[in-house]
């Protein structure tokens, strides 16, 4: 059976936008990209390289996959992440791309029904309006949420608007040196078992 899992990086005040660079997104005015940097160590180095061994394809929304093609797709660095980042089939889901031919290994999606039909097991990194897609269409079996010890006060959250009541099961969880916390969530299926 397919399973859907996902990576978020928030802030202590639910705040997902941004996470890398202080240009990364800055839509409605937002000056704090960057903000996850000074927390990065080996601890959550590890945890990161963790969730890219498993197999799988990955799955993005279309802002991500642009953003991911100028950091990744043309790197040479030889960090194992590059490495797997173009070798992973990539999902990209978009109504308004053309193609997905920017980036070796990518497929264009145009829908979140497009995303249910799919058999491989697939993980997002990021894509935080996919995300709210697939949750509101109870898609997303599995969360890692990164946690950071800081609020901004302001910028995108996790889940901006109504989110449809869904139990998760925490099954593992790390704190990094920095004081960052990396949750895992199994969602709870009917009846109270974790479809983990």
């Amino acid at each position: 059976m397919r399973s859907i899992s996902t990576t978020m990086f928030v802030t202590l005040d639910g705040v997902v936008q941004g996470f890398g660079r202080p240009d990364e997104d800055t839509r409605g005015g937002f000056t704090q990209g960057g903000w996850g940097a000074r927390y990065q160590d080996d601890v959550l180095a590890a945890e990161m390289a963790k969730g890219m061994a498993a197999a799988g394809s990955m799955l993005f929304g279309r802002r991500t996959w642009q953003d991911f093609i100028g950091v990744w797709a043309s790197a040479t660095d030889g960090n194992p992440f590059t490495t797997h980042m173009n070798a992973a089939r990539k999902y990209v889901v978009s109504s308004s791309l053309p193609d997905a031919d920017a980036w070796e290994n990518s497929v264009l999606l145009r829908s979140v029904e497009d995303v249910a039909s799919l058999d491989d097991d697939l993980s997002i990194v990021g894509s935080a309006a996919l995300v709210r897609s697939l949750h509101a269409a109870g898609l997303i079996d599995r969360y890692t949420v990164v946690i950071h010890p800081v609020t901004l006060g302001g910028g995108a959250r996790l889940f901006d608007g109504p989110a449809p009541l869904t139990e998760f099961e925490l099954t593992s969880s790390v704190t990094t040196s920095k004081g960052v916390i990396v949750a895992h969530y199994a969602r709870v299926a009917p009846g109270g078992r974790s479809d983990a």
